[in-house]
């Protein structure tokens, strides 16, 4: 089963905030396996209005997704923050991924045109707003395809006893312009939306451009190659980049990956297994992964 493309990305995004609260508080309790009722509170809704909308933005419904978290091996890895891949690489799931269809367009930088944030490729930008299944996201595109994605949160951190890392959309944008601070950017909310609607919508291969130094593209293209369902340690990471010393240096590059979920960061952990010190989010890195596990369920 996988989330229905058909409902509208905008209520898919809208309900993002409700899903990640509870989905942390499943993480919580699941061993004391809570009723529709005590997970629908979670999320602020009444039971059947949460039974339909976590099914319709996750895919399945809250009791299958309980029984996936049960698992077998998933208990430890739960209590490690990563039960969700763990449940679904014990079952032997497997499936296809909208990242296989990515067309990556990678962009070579000398140092000096890295340093120079964009300037001396005289990169004009694209930037708006447009609903992903992850909240309102900040899409920044170029003539060779997306550029950039940041997510906007609410202000009111999640619940649950998770940290928040949240960005309201001044800061949000900021920060994806940031990375880019010689290039000519101009808002463009139209374009963001039919991307998109590109992505999350169709089956059309998603034209991305890579503007990064020769080790983070390299660190980037070995984050594609981790399995939908999966994570990799940091210096799992390194090692299949071909720079097993290099765990520190890899951790920075991770982190500056500009393309979130569609460059998969989410998919990197801590040795111990921890979700920890994501970008957007420790509770959106979360909502990714069990997202992924719809996909792959």
């Amino acid at each position: 089963m996988t989330p229905d493309v058909r409902i509208p990305l905008d209520e898919r995004a809208a309900a993002y905030s409700r899903m990640a609260r509870a989905i942390a508080f499943l993480g919580e309790t699941w061993r004391e396996k809570p009723d529709l009722a005590a997970c629908a509170a979670a999320a602020g809704l009444s039971p059947a209005h949460f039974q339909r909308e976590f099914t319709r933005w996750a895919g399945l419904s809250p009791k299958q997704y309980q029984h996936a978290l049960a698992h077998g091996a998933a208990g430890k890895a739960l209590r490690q923050g990563a039960s969700v891949m763990e449940a679904a690489l014990e079952a032997g799931l497997s499936g296809p991924s909208r990242l296989h269809d990515l067309f990556i367009a990678h962009e070579g930088l000398t140092l000096g045109e890295a340093k120079s944030g964009g300037q001396d490729l005289a990169l004009s930008l694209g930037l708006g707003l447009a609903p992903t299944p992850f909240g309102q996201g900040v899409w920044l595109i170029g003539r060779r395809g997306l550029v950039g994605l940041g997510f906007v949160d609410e202000t009111a951190p999640l619940r649950c006893g998770f940290d928040h890392q949240g960005r309201d959309e001044g800061d949000a944008i900021a920060d994806l312009a940031a990375r880019y601070p010689g290039a000519d950017i101009r808002r463009d909310d139209m374009a963001a939306r039919d991307m998109a609607r590109r992505a999350f919508e169709t089956d059309e291969p998603l034209p991305v451009a890579l503007y990064g130094t020769a080790f983070r593209r390299q660190i980037w293209r070995a984050l594609l190659e981790i399995p939908p369902g999966d994570t990799r340690s940091y210096g799992a990471l390194a090692r299949a980049a071909g720079c097993p010393k290099a765990a520190r240096a890899v951790g920075m590059a991770v982190g500056a990956n500009p393309l979130s979920w569609f460059i998969p960061c989410h998919r990197a952990l801590a040795a111990d297994g921890r979700l920890h010190n994501y970008h957007w989010g420790v509770a959106r890195k979360r909502a990714m992964l069990a997202y992924e596990f719809a996909h792959t369920a």
